[in-house]
């Protein structure tokens, strides 16, 4: 089996991803982080998540991008509820977009996948429905993948070439529920709201619960989150 890093956060993308790496065949080996984000919430739904999969190694490192500040996810500022999602473009980046978080994630995981000797890396990006963030385009996966190769050592000697996995990219949402329902996906563990309730509820109203329940609305779904009742 080829050895394989995957960024798991316990939403709904990176769930997906997960049962489609390991339908692939991948020994797969899950990162998630505890960064200080606001939904932290959303670990406890990654080791759900690796557990039901049965994914034995995995892993929660500890950063705080508190320290910097500048999101909605990482500071006392407030979440952004009920934007218009199709004017993202217009709009600009969203206070909930966190400075290079990807770029931080990815680099984590490269350093994991150079000790394992993994050439793949997986990560849920999706460039048609999300909030605009500019780590989630292809060309940024494009260019992180060249400095990848020219970071490490498999990748200067070409003994351990890095490929950056995205096969979401270019899915909608829909698109996305449906491929993980016929890979036996169980979204009712999976965390996906920016700003949930202290019991855990999802607030239904943030970029992420609106991108989630358009999702399975254009899917033709019932979406088994649980929602707070006012939502």
């Amino acid at each position: 089996m080829r050895k394989a890093v995957l960024l798991l956060s316990g939403g709904l993308d990176s769930t997906t991803l997960l049962a489609r790496a390991l339908r692939e065949g991948f020994d797969v080996h899950a990162m998630t982080f505890r960064y200080g984000q606001r939904h932290a919430v959303e670990i406890g739904a990654a080791r759900r998540v690796a557990a039901h999969f049965g994914v034995r190694d995995h892993v929660v490192v500890d950063i705080d991008l508190r320290t910097f500040g500048g999101s909605a996810l990482t500071s006392e500022l407030a979440v952004p509820k009920d934007r218009n999602l199709t004017s993202h473009a217009s709009d600009g980046i969203p206070i909930t977009y966190v400075p290079a978080r990807n770029t931080i994630f990815l680099s984590f995981a490269l350093a994991w996948a150079e000790t394992l000797t993994a050439q793949d890396i997986f990560i849920g990006v999706n460039a048609l429905d999300y909030s605009g963030y500019p780590d989630c385009r292809p060309e940024y996966i494009a260019a992180y993948e060249r400095m990848a190769n020219l970071a490490t050592r498999g990748g200067v000697e070409g003994t351990n070439p890095i490929r950056i996995q995205t096969p979401l990219i270019n899915l909608t949402k829909a698109e996305i529920i449906r491929l993980g329902l016929s890979l036996g996906v169980d979204y009712s563990i999976t965390q996906s709201c920016y700003d949930p309730d202290p019991d855990g509820r999802a607030c239904g109203h943030c970029d992420a619960c609106q991108l989630r329940r358009k999702g399975f609305a254009d899917a033709g779904r019932s979406d088994p989150a649980a929602y707070i009742r006012s939502s």
